[in-house]
């Protein structure tokens, strides 16, 4: 029989608004259609293996808190293939359609890179079987460039180019073992790629060697014919200061300096969007408004705390605003709505992360409802059309289509005189987005 890591706690059900039941979803219902679309379509949930399974409870002024039934073997294989079979038990129950990795989550690092990669192929055929069984998918791959000794000034921004040769050859990994398993994507998360001190810092040059790191990326992705998408999520800051991956918007300019923004698209988190000093519709909206929009990492952070608290999202607001950003430009498409998020420190018993999961998904299911109906009443976006409509007739168009020259504006000016100031309405339109909350 079996291993049960989750004993006593069957399959997470739908119970409605009403239900005064924990372990139920009160909004989130798999099947429901909204805007013709099922719930579980729109929003692709994933269970992320590193805060849910290897967490540990630990911050800057404690370690270990979490007691797993998971982590009781003593050997470190056997630890690795209990936590993956509790993934896919704990996915299984809560209803998610996906799951997503570091490489260094699922199989622990050996004395060396070639008996490392085989452990690591020991847990992939593992997790392939449990995908096939339990009709789970990978949402994404990535790799851990950041965790170990070697990484402390950073991969592939490193000033050694043995270290950056090492990130390569994981990275090389991690991407195969993410199409073995029909991952829908790969993601770059620059976890140290940043400085800490200018005075023994080239920018350039490590800007410059990020970006062949990527080029490199993209080569192997056409050699090994992987199909799916190339992420790179945005973070401006912890570990390292002044991350070269900072915000939507600098990454985006990043990728088209170096000649890679048809290869790649973003994944946003909140919490780094927020401790980037935007909100989480603001990256959302830099990324969309681009086609650039890949898929996004569900969480919050705490605004009295200047670190990546990675809490469980359950601002209706944020869920909200999130939601009618994704709408308006399309939906995820091969992404998803990623839990990387993990239990607060003294949330210790593994009911608890049902518990964040299902408040998590229910927050977004409430969300991505009001966006669809602020949507289909269309008050928001009629309000936005006619405040620039000025620039389809007359002089604006005029502006929008280079047919105006300054000397045309100004003619225009001293003809129409100063003009008429015009209200932005903003009380009026919060007004209108809590009547729907």
């Amino acid at each position: 029989m079996m291993k049960q890591f989750f004993k006593g706690i069957g399959k997470i059900r739908y119970e409605g608004p009403d239900s005064k039941n924990p372990l139920a979803f009160k909004h989130y219902r798999a099947s429901e259609k909204v805007g013709g679309k099922s719930m579980e379509a729109h929003l692709r949930f994933s269970v992320v293996f590193w805060h849910t399974f290897r967490g540990t409870g630990s911050d800057p002024f404690g370690g270990a808190v979490y007691d797993r039934p998971w982590d009781e073997a003593a050997d470190p294989m056997e630890r690795a293939e209990d936590a993956m079979r509790a993934a896919f038990e704990f996915i299984t129950k809560l209803g998610t359609p996906f799951y997503a990795w570091h490489d260094r989550d699922i199989a622990p690092e050996a004395d060396d890179l070639r008996e490392t990669n085989r452990r690591l192929d020991r847990i992939v055929k593992l997790a392939r079987s449990l995908q096939r069984d339990a009709g789970v998918k990978l949402l994404w791959g990535t790799s851990n460039c950041f965790s170990h000794p070697r990484f402390t000034h950073g991969a592939g921004t490193n000033p050694d180019p043995h270290v950056f040769a090492y990130a390569a050859a994981q990275i090389k990994k991690a991407m195969e073992c993410t199409k073995e398993l029909g991952g829908a994507n790969y993601v770059f998360w620059g976890g140290r790629e940043g400085y800490s001190n200018l005075l023994n810092t080239d920018m350039k040059q490590e800007q410059d060697q990020m970006a062949r790191l990527l080029q490199m990326a993209v080569e192997h992705k056409k050699k090994i014919g992987f199909r799916g998408t190339l992420l790179v999520e945005p973070k401006p800051k912890e570990p390292t200061k002044h991350q070269y991956d900072y915000d939507a918007a600098t990454v985006l300019g990043f990728l088209r300096k170096y000649g890679l923004y048809d290869d790649f698209k973003l994944n946003i988190e909140a919490n780094h969007a927020t401790l980037a000093g935007h909100s989480y519709e603001h990256d959302l909206t830099v990324a969309a408004s681009e086609g650039m929009l890949g898929s996004i990492d569900a969480n919050r952070g705490d605004y009295l705390l200047g670190w990546d608290t990675d809490q469980f999202p359950t601002d209706l607001y944020s869920t909200t605003y999130a939601m009618m950003v994704i709408l308006k430009h399309g939906g995820l498409r091969r992404g998803g709505v990623n839990f990387d998020a993990k239990v607060r420190r003294g949330s210790f018993d593994p009911v608890d992360l049902f518990h964040a999961h299902i408040g998590g998904m229910d927050a977004f299911a409430r969300g991505l409802k009001i966006a669809d109906r602020m949507s289909r009443d269309g008050l928001l976006e009629d309000f936005v059309s006619e405040r620039y409509a000025g620039y389809k007739r007359g002089v604006g168009r005029r502006i929008m289509t280079g047919k105006a020259t300054l000397a045309e504006l100004e003619r225009y000016v001293l003809k129409q005189g100063e003009p008429e100031k015009r209200s932005g309405r903003e009380e009026m339109l919060e007004n209108i987005v809590n009547r729907y909350i």
